[in-house]
């Protein structure tokens, strides 16, 4: 019988516990474990370009007719676009139900003549300055591949992929000795992310540690209501709305949770929705989903299907207009749903991201000062593990509707997986090569 503590859950929740304790005993030390934590979310940072592009041209690869491709990336961006709207309405409705930027005006004109404060937030507008629309397209397309993997840049390896996917399915017989080569490399590259995952209760210290150590528990008081209904409204987007769609599809909510839960934790640790990707294309294999079209939903997902930022970002940019007195009509409202509608496009599953981007949209806006985000400094961090569990909640929940919809989810599978009858990625067999099979590629 295995012990307890050799499971990856309890070594993560451990690993937490403790990077909190380490944390608010010990901040200073606490503050300086920061390069354990990026360490570790960069081993995984560097498996994530190739094990895309591998996943990708896999799946693509083993398709029976390119139609096929056609048809679910199209799903999916369908489906992105409905659930992360209808995300960012919630999150504007809650703000004007909660307001829970009333009564923090004093606090947001002293953040002003916080000169560093300003400082600060005048360093994430201008990081925020690149992020129009049309450039977040172009920027799909990158100039160099090389420098698209060097950088790990998700979008542009994605777009590499599907084309090269495309050209290898084109081959037809001819290109089967490549794709078994792949196979073989996809199969090594779980390898060595299993190897990396060992590490994973680390990362998760270290990055507690440091949130603690730097910001403290303090630092939550006087935002303490924002925190409250970000929270508030990711659990009950979570357990309403993907627990609704889930339903739709004959899947249930709580053993979705529970066969993730590593991930949830891993994220929750890290504060970095990136360092579960990998994992999360071959958990929702594992759990039925076929294996191109969990491929192509899930890194396609961490643009575009960003259900977490979406309902921060609504919430906090209604917030800092209660916090400084600036009323916002429903015109302006709706105008604000769809710049965010783009703008969130282009945050990644990287720690910050969902700040930047709530830089760009006030700059797009001009009716919120863009200075005023430095009010969400102390905070966050603590909101960033928010976001980043429900994005990878989110993306999983969408992988599994576009695997449904097209015919491509193994019931037998699920109800193994269900029943704990899945091994870890290192002992997934080996698929036959080459596969007709229909489906399409993910995250």
């Amino acid at each position: 019988m295995k012990k307890p503590f050799s499971n990856l859950t309890v070594q993560v929740l451990a690993a937490i516990a403790l990077g909190v304790l380490v944390g608010a005993l010990f901040p200073a030390f606490g503050a300086a474990l920061k390069p354990v934590a990026d360490t570790f979310i960069n081993l995984i940072r560097m498996l994530i370009a190739p094990i895309i592009f591998l996943t990708v041209v896999l799946g693509i690869a083993g398709m029976g007719s390119l139609q096929k491709v056609g048809r679910v990336g199209g799903k999916a961006l369908l489906y992105f676009e409905v659930v992360t709207t209808l995300a960012l309405a919630i999150g504007v409705g809650v703000a004007n139900l909660t307001q829970p930027g009333a009564g923090l005006q004093a606090t947001a004109r002293a953040v002003l003549r916080d000169a560093g404060k300003v400082a600060e937030a005048a360093k994430y507008t201008a990081q925020a300055g690149g992020m129009h629309w049309v450039e977040f397209f172009t920027h799909i397309v990158p100039t160099s591949v090389v420098e698209a993997f060097a950088q790990g840049d998700i979008l542009q390896v994605l777009l590499f992929a599907v084309l090269f996917g495309l050209a290898v399915n084109r081959l037809g017989s001819v290109g089967e000795p490549l794709t078994r080569t792949f196979e073989r490399l996809s199969q090594a590259m779980f390898g060595v992310l299993a190897l990396v995952m060992k590490l994973a209760p680390l990362g998760a210290f270290g990055g507690m540690a440091f949130t603690i150590g730097k910001y403290g528990l303090a630092a939550l008081l006087p935002l303490g209501k924002l925190m409250l209904v970000v929270y508030a409204t990711m659990f009950l987007f979570i357990f309403g709305v993907l627990n609704l769609i889930l339903r739709s599809q004959k899947l249930r909510l709580g053993p979705y949770l529970n066969f993730i839960k590593e991930e949830i934790l891993l994220v929750l640790g890290t504060s970095s929705s990136e360092s579960a990707l990998p994992r999360m294309i071959d958990k929702l294999e594992r759990y039925g989903c076929s294996r191109p079209v969990a491929g192509l939903v899930i890194p396609t997902g961490y643009s575009f299907n960003l259900d977490g930022t979406s309902i921060y970002l609504s919430i906090a940019v209604i917030f800092l207009a209660q916090a400084f007195n600036i009323p916002l009509s429903l015109g302006q409202q709706l105008s604000l749903i769809t710049i965010l509608v783009v703008t969130s496009k282009g945050a990644a599953g990287v720690t910050g991201s969902g700040f930047i981007v709530l830089a760009s949209t006030l700059a797009a806006t001009k009716v919120i000062p863009v200075e005023s985000v430095a009010l969400l400094l102390g905070v966050d961090r603590f909101m960033s593990e928010a976001r980043a569990i429900t994005n990878v909640i989110g993306n999983g929940v969408a992988a599994l509707v576009i695997a449904k919809s097209e015919g491509e989810f193994d019931e037998a599978r699920h109800q193994r997986a269900l029943q704990g009858g899945s091994g870890p990625e290192a002992e997934r067999p080996a698929p036959v090569v080459p596969l007709p099979v229909v489906g399409a590629d993910g995250r």
